[in-house]
């Protein structure tokens, strides 16, 4: 009774109030949206020659015409540990059509309150590799039916900057230890990470998607 009881607890008892939550979690998104520091920044991409410095003027171009300008990003200063700073949106998943909260940071803390975002990656929308985990059969259960999705889906991720959109390349399935799935990699991508099977934590799904619109893409993807 006690190991029924505690299943019980784990997989819907969490799963309802996590589920309740959401929604407080998504307003104090929202309100941090609205103090989120945003700058503008020079991007080079990487592998790309270096800009002539317009203040040079011992430059030596010979080009005649006017200096190229750096392209600019727009970058959000990183939030605290715990802070709900995004909503991911899945329009093909029925449980992630309205949107779920992320919070920054991926401790079992985090994780109870919301998908959590890998403080070591860029944010969702910057250059690099983002990557953002969630739970498959507790606490509210996100990525539940992540194993559905299907290149050419789309992910959408709302930020202080706006939305940024992805389109899903590739799912895998890889060994807990194999985390080079969070190693940084050219362009913009979105990583979703979640437990497999369901109800096991013997492997990882994950999800590989690139940026293909949003505030940064024409910089970043050109």
């Amino acid at each position: 009774l006690f190991l029924l009881g505690f299943v019980f607890h784990q997989l819907f008892v969490t799963t309802w109030f996590a589920q309740q939550n959401n929604a407080a979690l998504e307003d104090q998104a929202l309100a941090y949206f609205a103090t989120a520091e945003v700058q503008e920044v020079a991007y080079a991409e990487p592998g790309a020659p270096d800009l002539v410095d317009p203040d040079d003027n011992q430059s030596g171009s010979t080009g005649g015409g006017e200096p190229a300008e750096a392209p600019t990003l727009l970058v959000e200063s990183p939030p605290p540990t715990g802070q709900p700073f995004a909503i991911i949106r899945i329009p093909t998943i029925e449980r992630l059509a309205a949107g779920w909260t992320v919070v920054e940071g991926v401790s079992r803390a985090d994780l109870k309150n919301g998908a959590g975002h890998m403080p070591t990656t860029p944010l969702p929308g910057q250059p690099g590799n983002s990557v953002i985990s969630g739970h498959r059969t507790t606490y509210g259960a996100p990525f539940h039916e992540l194993d559905q999705l299907v290149p050419g889906d789309t992910i959408e991720v709302t930020t202080a900057l706006g939305v940024h959109t992805y389109e899903v390349q590739e799912t895998i399935i890889v060994r807990p230890t194999e985390i080079w799935v969070t190693n940084d990699r050219p362009g913009a991508w979105l990583t979703l990470t979640t437990c497999h099977p369901k109800f096991s934590s013997r492997e990882r799904l994950v999800v590989f998607a690139s940026l293909i619109d949003g505030p940064n893409a024409g910089v970043i993807v050109g």
